[in-house]
């Protein structure tokens, strides 16, 4: 913001210079004459941001260990913590719901994180269902000028282009094998992308030059994917990496008209889960690098103002309301996870 004394009465008698200052420098003059804005600056930024991470199927490394009832669904403590070191707290969004559900809880949130995890997309009122009722209506808000941020790690970045691909009988993704800590190799104009435009120098510099970002996916995006299905018009690429057979897949990329953003790799991973047998990275580099793509969507999230009614309604949504497990423990990749909608006891031999 710049303030500019006495410029309604220089332009008071030059309004076509007024309108050449606008149009060529993106500023506006502001009804008090006195401040300039950009066009593209926000006036309202949320200071409460609450974000939604969607749960997906109860995993099958737990399933009838912990805890004794048969959940449906889960979401990893990770995520969780990730937002939270970010500045912004959750609600679990649960599968198996009407559209109707998520659009009544997506009124209230600010932005939704699809996670990652091992699930398939072609169960019945699953995880990718209910991706794609979040991902049309979030398509809906936004048309609608209510700017509603989405983001996908991993197997959540897949299904936002699968989705956006028909979701054909046969998936618009790939077989590859990555599960190693890998740098990102940037694309020549990933400076003029929303994720990077304003990431620090050092940031970028660790994220290019070390193993930093976690990878653990036996699916990935390439290209051939993208043009297959006409979606290089719709999506861009900001970066890439190589799995270990050196399969070049999509690392980073956003929508070029929605805050849709998605990872291939673990952003939360670095900093909250530690199983040895997986060598995550965990150097301060690692940590500082990957803190900065939750801190960017967050940033993102406080562009939308929805909210709760009061207190009272908020309180009986938030992740607060349930326990997280020591699952680590029991086989699981995750450390913590919340589990969500008990159908009953099982046994287990």
């Amino acid at each position: 913001m710049v303030v500019v004394p006495n410029l309604m009465e220089l332009f008071a008698a030059k309004g076509v210079l007024l309108l050449l200052l606008t149009l060529t420098t993106g500023y506006i003059l502001k009804c008090d004459g006195a401040v300039i804005v950009r066009l593209d600056e926000e006036t309202s930024i949320n200071e409460r941001p609450i974000i939604g991470v969607l749960s997906q199927e109860q995993s099958f490394y737990l399933h009838g260990k912990y805890p004794e009832e048969n959940y449906t669904s889960y979401i990893a403590a990770s995520y969780v913590k990730d937002i939270e070191a970010s500045g912004a707290r959750v609600v679990p969004i649960l599968i198996g719901k009407d559209r109707q559900y998520y659009r009544d809880i997506m009124s209230k949130l600010n932005g939704v994180l699809f996670p990652g995890g091992a699930t398939y997309f072609n169960q019945s009122d699953g995880y990718a269902d209910a991706g794609q009722h979040i991902y049309e209506i979030a398509i809906e808000l936004n048309d609608a000028g209510d700017y509603f941020p989405i983001f996908g790690t991993c197997l959540g970045f897949e299904l936002f282009i699968i989705i956006a691909s028909g979701r054909g009988e046969k998936e618009n993704r790939i077989r590859c094998y990555s599960y190693n800590n890998l740098p990102l190799h940037f694309t020549e104009d990933y400076r003029s992308s929303k994720m990077f435009k304003q990431a620090p120098e050092d940031i970028v510099d660790i994220l290019a030059n070390e193993d930093v970002t976690v990878n653990a996916h036996q699916f990935c995006i390439v290209d051939k994917n993208m043009e297959s299905h006409d979606l290089v018009k719709d999506w861009r690429v900001s970066s890439y990496s190589d799995d270990d057979y050196g399969v070049k897949f999509i690392a980073t990329i956003e929508h070029r008209r929605y805050p849709f953003y998605g990872v291939q790799f673990h952003p939360e991973k670095n900093s909250f889960e530690w199983k040895l047998s997986k060598n995550y990275a965990h150097s301060m580099n690692a940590i500082k690098a990957n803190r900065y793509f939750m801190d960017f969507f967050v940033s993102e999230c406080r562009r939308n103002l929805h909210s709760f009614a009061n207190a009272n309604e908020e309180n009986k949504y938030v992740i607060y309301n349930y326990e997280p497990h020591f699952t680590g423990i029991l086989g699981s990749m995750y450390h913590q996870c919340y589990f969500f909608e008990p159908r009953g006891n099982m046994t287990t031999k």
